[in-house]
């Protein structure tokens, strides 16, 4: 078998209501389906999240499609490493999300082959469900309170807040709001996507313990393991390194300074399914939960990245969804993806196990080439110095 094409289809999908953090917004979400091709007849799914943009993504796939077209696409490791060396993308971590699609389509068709869904050649379920934590957008804390119940009812057991407002008194006032509308029981987790100052970190984070904090999120800087571990020593609760562990090497450096409790992992940020699993292998072997990550997906990349959390112990926490965000989806027979709980069961079908609406991939490209470009990387940016 070997590859005869990789095509790819950009797609914006519409989120129900804005998602909003420190340093920016979107109102839908952007990303790129790819199909590759075989001689066979086989065709493989993948998906990379539109990060750092769709052009970068787009570049990525176009460059890599020459090294990738006539191997045999069961030949993962083969692959990955031509793509990394040839490629000259080893050094650039901009362009993981679209080898990362690639990767995640040879898997696709691997799967395919064999007859076997994903997990199983992952080593097999530990695990028949996923657990996802429920997004809060940010807001009004009343209507955040409002949204928290409609997730409670749902049946999602953890919440995810943004916070590093410019004032303090905005997230302790969404913050308390939200764990009202709970009660004592529903996790909530905080995130400041590097927003603070360790000083800043320390108070924060001392005011919203009150609250039952689960995990706190990437307080300050990534780069800044040391500050990291500082705050690890002296926070009433763990800590989740993220923008700090976006690849093996950089968990392993957070590994050596002891800067987290928990890390974040992302096939798409570390360029593939295997190193998904590598990088929850290297921290269960240094003593360290971790979850996994999202820059927005849909079901294409939800999914092969369920059957890799399925197949690991190691995933102890609620990993990243956008099931509070999303309206639509491109996968066959479902608009939202059926969380039950707030867990995604395992599709059986071989590969990943999903097929394309085309209907819909057909509308959402339209509506990509309509719409005005968005990206996880906002446009709204205002420094945030907050109080010792």
């Amino acid at each position: 078998m070997r590859i005869t094409d990789v095509v790819f289809h950009t797609v914006a999908v519409p989120f129900r209501t804005e998602e909003v953090w420190a340093f920016g917004r979107r109102s839908h979400l952007e990303t790129v389906v790819i199909e590759m091709l075989t001689d066979e007849g086989i065709v493989g799914l993948g998906e990379a999240a539109g990060y750092p943009s769709i052009g970068v993504v787009e570049q990525a796939i176009v460059t890599s499609t020459p090294l990738v077209v006539g191997e045999n696409p069961l030949a993962i490791e083969r692959i990955s490493k031509k793509l990394s060396i040839l490629g000259a993308w080893h050094h650039m971590k901009a362009s993981n999300p679209g080898i990362g699609a690639i990767e995640m389509a040879c898997w696709d068709i691997v799967g395919k082959v064999c007859g076997q869904p994903l997990v199983t050649l992952f080593g097999g379920p530990v695990r028949e469900q996923v657990e996802y934590f429920y997004y809060l957008s940010q807001g009004e804390p009343g209507a955040m309170a409002e949204d928290a119940k409609a997730g409670l009812g749902r049946g999602f057991g953890t919440f995810y807040i943004k916070v590093g407002s410019p004032d303090m008194s905005i997230d302790l006032a969404r913050v308390a709001s939200v764990r009202s509308a709970l009660g004592d029981g529903p996790r909530i987790r905080v995130d400041a996507n590097e927003a603070w100052s360790t000083a800043g970190a320390l108070g924060a984070l001392g005011r919203l313990a009150e609250y039952d904090i689960e995990l706190a999120e990437q307080p300050v800087l990534g780069t800044n393991l040391s500050e990291m571990a500082y705050l690890r020593r002296r926070l009433p609760m763990p800590l989740l390194a993220n923008e700090s562990s976006w690849t093996r090497p950089m968990q392993l450096e957070v590994i050596k300074a002891g800067a987290a409790d928990v890390v974040s992992v992302d096939n798409q940020m570390d360029g593939g399914l295997a190193n998904l699993k590598r990088g929850a292998d290297l921290c269960e072997v240094a003593g360290l939960p971790v979850l996994k990550h999202s820059l927005g997906e849909l079901g294409i990349a939800m999914y092969a990245g369920a059957h890799v959390i399925a197949s690991s112990a190691n995933f102890l926490f609620a990993s990243q969804s956008y099931a509070s965000f999303l309206a639509d989806d491109v996968i066959d027979g479902c608009d939202a993806l059926p969380y039950v709980d707030g867990k995604l069961s395992l599709p059986t079908s071989p590969g990943i196990g999903i097929t394309l609406d085309r209907d819909k991939l057909e509308r959402y490209k339209e509506a990509h080439r309509r719409s005005v470009p968005s990206s996880p990387v906002g446009r709204d940016f205002s420094p945030i110095w907050p109080r010792c």
